[in-house]
């Protein structure tokens, strides 16, 4: 690291018995709450000085094994803070004449945060902190750049960063332009692009368009007035050239990976089956076996490439001159491996159909349990309808088919990604959301009962 680096005890006197209590609060942290044994200050150096005193610090901690990026703001005790107000997890505590707290929502020291970052080269007069992001923090300024500061760090390049960057020197319009990247000692410690201002993400859209077709005179989704159809159209269209974006940026793996790849998810998706008999109610296993043969027997599954692994609604924006897509650091529940490791890229495309399923649904839940009943047709057409405009886009591409599977096996190969996914949103429910856990079972059964035939159309 560069700067001004002092060994951890040369932090102030007293913060780093505070640290461990802080991090054990924060939504990015993915562990239990660490014990006094269970951090380690691994780096830290005064990033910044002004007047006050005003002081910005800079620290890596371990903690269980993972690595965590602080940036600690210091003010003195008798000065008020109003960017702290309803904040109370952003404030360390008090040592001496002093307290600290989470620099990144302090507008003067991300303003000095910037500047860093980009070595000198960009300069801000606001900056505000996004408050949805929940395994990293992104900073606006001056609604004309975001920057992205990595919370929990790996080795090597951050997987954002990467393929970010790759689908931008590979000429894919549709991620917004990198501006700042701030790297030392082979971390990825931040990463800045252009802000879509004024833009709306998917996830959003489809929810309104959902929304009018539950209070529409029709049950027809081409005939509500917020149809979706033309936009899953053009965002299937733009995954493909994502894909082939990704393939030109990082190449094709060898087929032999591919059917590797392809072998590895197909047991996988067996063995979790099998134990999802406790959440289901009811055996899947058995009556899925057909099924689950019929995927182990296709031995060419197409190429493998890297792909963008956690691609859903909420990981897309339309802005006035299109889709843009967004965060390429993958599932955070599957390991690193897992993330970077070449695929199908029917297995976004499962993603996106997985998304409509969620977006349906959520929407349903909106609405009086007496009305869910009468809407649950309407739910499943919007899903169905927008489904087919999706692949229909996502197939007019030119060149697309070389990247797919033959024409005989994609129906299959893609119902095993969605068998994927849907157990992936299992786990996740039953750990974080219980009462979503419906939602992936019930796409489990009728994936199971209608097979790859009845999800395809088309």
């Amino acid at each position: 690291m560069t700067g001004d680096p002092v060994v951890a005890s040369g932090l102030p006197a007293g913060l780093e018995e505070l640290l461990a209590a802080h991090l054990g609060g924060q939504r990015w942290f993915a562990g239990y709450p660490p014990g006094e044994r269970g951090l380690e200050v691994r780096f830290a150096r005064k990033l910044w000085s002004g007047e006050g005193p005003h002081r910005m610090w800079h620290a890596l901690v371990d903690a269980e094994g993972t690595l965590y990026q602080l940036l600690i703001g210091e003010r003195p005790t008798a000065e008020r803070a109003d960017f702290l107000h309803r904040r109370d997890d952003a404030l360390i505590g008090s040592v001496g004449g002093s307290y600290f707290y989470d620099a990144t929502v302090d507008p003067e020291m991300a303003r000095v945060l910037l500047e860093v970052a980009s070595g000198g080269k960009e300069l801000a007069r606001r900056a505000r902190p996004l408050t949805v992001e929940q395994s990293n923090t992104s900073l606006v300024y001056d609604d004309r750049l975001i920057l992205k500061i990595f919370r929990r760090l790996h080795e090597g390049r951050n997987l954002d960063v990467e393929m970010t960057t790759a689908l931008a020197e590979a000429g894919f319009a549709h991620v917004a332009t990198p501006l700042v990247t701030w790297t030392e000692d082979g971390y990825d410690l931040a990463f800045g692009q252009e802000f879509l201002a004024g833009g709306a993400e998917g996830w959003a859209l489809a929810l309104t368009s959902l929304r009018d077709l539950y209070n529409s005179a029709s049950p027809y989704p081409a005939e509500s007035g917020g149809d979706f159809a033309a936009e899953a159209s053009r965002l299937g269209r733009v995954t493909a050239e994502m894909h082939l974006a990704l393939a030109e940026g990082f190449g094709l793996a060898g087929g032999e990976a591919g059917r590797a790849a392809w072998s590895e998810l197909v047991a996988d998706v067996e063995r979790r089956l099998g134990s999802a008999r406790a959440s289901a109610g009811r055996d899947l296993a058995g009556p899925a076996a057909q099924l689950v043969a019929r995927l182990r027997s296709i031995d060419e599954p197409g190429p493998a490439l890297r792909v963008h692994g956690d691609y859903h609604l909420g990981q897309v924006m339309r802005t006035d001159s299109g889709w843009y897509v967004l965060d390429f650091e993958g599932e955070p529940a599957r390991p690193r491996a897992e993330r970077v490791a070449p695929a199908s890229p029917l297995k976004d495309v499962a993603g996106m159909l997985r998304s409509f399923d969620y977006a349906a649904q959520h929407a349903l839940a909106e609405r009086r349990a007496d009305e869910r009943a009468a809407l649950a047709d309407r739910a499943e057409a919007w899903e169905m309808h927008n489904r087919q405009s999706f692949l229909d886009g996502y197939r007019g591409v030119k060149g697309i088919d070389r990247l797919l599977p033959d024409r005989a096996f994609t129906a299959a190969v893609l119902t095993g990604y969605e068998l994927d996914k849907a157990l992936y949103e299992l786990d996740y429910e039953e750990d974080h959301r219980p009462e979503w856990v419906s939602i992936p079972m019930n796409a489990l059964v009728r994936l199971i009962d209608g097979g790859e035939d009845a999800r395809e159309q088309g």
